[in-house]
């Protein structure tokens, strides 16, 4: 059986990709927007609309690092499979011979094992429609293409996708320099939503590197939608992108302007290095926020009045210097914040050692290819 979409004035499919371990977040934060039909899976979360609602989530998604939509499913037991249910497929709204393209793939338990081979037959279907069809061919651009194309096969079966993001939905914008081992921004986003935080209460990143958190932190609690600071997304460069849909994603952006609150909660952060001191306030300036970010050792942290919560990722592995003796005088500094909810990204089981304390909440998420554990305390 094989299904194809359009993506004209039809119900479309979507899959929102996340990091592992934060597919829960995204989950609550498509339905909290309203998207329709919604369904964490691993990797992301599958939900449905016309095409609109993938471009709107493209604007509004905190969490998703890319936004998917399904064109079609199809058997693909051989490359010859493979190479036919892509030609079954019309690429013209997406691309022309004028326009690049990559394809990316993945497979599992498939007698098709090679990524490689799967994405190269999908490629020479596409370019070998347009051929047919046009007489040239669209060129190759790994780095930046005007379309991504994605095909994942499982179980002999295949999916394939083309990318509404274009770039990773991570990279807003704001973040002009970055200290070592940045936190990426979705993650960033995905943390503030599984620590609980009403987007009232105080917060403070005591080790806050570029700012991340905090600017991220506070772009939540004001409503603005991360996709005004991009200059586009990757449907924007697609050959249907015509009047009707520029006027549509114009009357999106002015929709989603018009929510943003001009004042949110206290939020701050503070670093022992003066070089991300400046980064962070470099990155709060480029998004458009003001925040106070000032130089202190994180064994200082003073409470906050109301309590509040503090939410940091500390160092560890190479971004690690004083090892034993920093998480021991951070964790004795953070039980002193009686009323404070502390949550921690521990990249290391010394973290968690160091607090002696029982969370009240764990959860097991990846910053890249580091399995790190989300730890929330409720100080007494």
């Amino acid at each position: 059986m094989r299904t194809e979409r359009k993506n004209r004035g039809e119900v479309m499919r979507f899959f929102a990709t996340a990091a592992k371990g934060t597919e829960g977040a995204l989950r609550d934060e498509l339905r909290e927007a309203r998207f329709r039909e919604v369904r964490a899976d691993r990797g992301g979360v599958h939900f449905e609309g016309p095409i609109e609602e993938g471009m709107r989530a493209c604007l509004e998604l905190r969490i998703a690092v890319r936004v998917l939509a399904l064109l079609a499913e199809f058997e693909a037991e051989t490359g010859e499979a493979l190479y036919e249910g892509v030609s079954r497929v019309d690429f013209s709204p997406y691309v022309d011979p004028q326009r690049t393209l990559a394809v990316r793939a993945a497979c599992k338990d498939s007698r098709l094992t090679h990524t490689q081979f799967i994405a190269q037959k999908t490629k020479d279907a596409i370019v070998d429609q347009q051929r047919k069809q046009l007489g040239a061919r669209s060129s190759v651009d790994l780095d930046d293409p005007d379309l991504g194309v994605f095909v994942h096969v499982v179980r002999d079966r295949a999916s394939l996708y083309v990318d509404l993001s274009g770039e990773s939905l991570h990279r807003r914008g704001y973040r002009k320099r970055i200290e070592e081992a940045p936190l990426k921004e979705t993650l960033a986003a995905a943390i503030l939503r599984l620590s609980g935080w009403d987007r009232q209460s105080p917060l403070v990143d005591p080790m806050c590197g570029s700012g991340t958190i905090p600017i991220e932190a506070t772009l939540w609690a004001r409503d603005v939608a991360p996709g005004l600071l991009r200059e586009r997304h990757g449907f924007e460069r697609w050959p249907n992108h015509d009047e009707t849909q520029k006027r549509r994603i114009t009357d999106m952006r002015e929709a989603a302007r018009a929510r943003v609150k001009s004042e949110g909660p206290f939020v701050a952060g503070s670093d022992v290095s003066p070089q991300a001191i400046e980064t962070a306030k470099q990155n709060a300036k480029a998004a458009g926020v003001r925040l106070h970010f000032s130089r202190a050792d994180v064994r200082d942290v003073e409470p906050l009045e109301p309590p509040g919560f503090i939410v940091t990722n500390p160092p560890y592995g190479e971004r690690l210097s004083g090892g034993e003796e920093l998480y021991r005088g951070m964790a004795e500094a953070f039980r002193r914040l009686s009323g404070h909810t502390v949550v921690l990204l521990a990249g290391t089981p010394e973290i968690s050692r160091a607090m002696r304390i029982r969370p009240s909440k764990e959860i097991t998420v990846w910053n890249g290819p580091i399995e790190c554990r989300l730890f929330s305390y409720s100080i007494r």
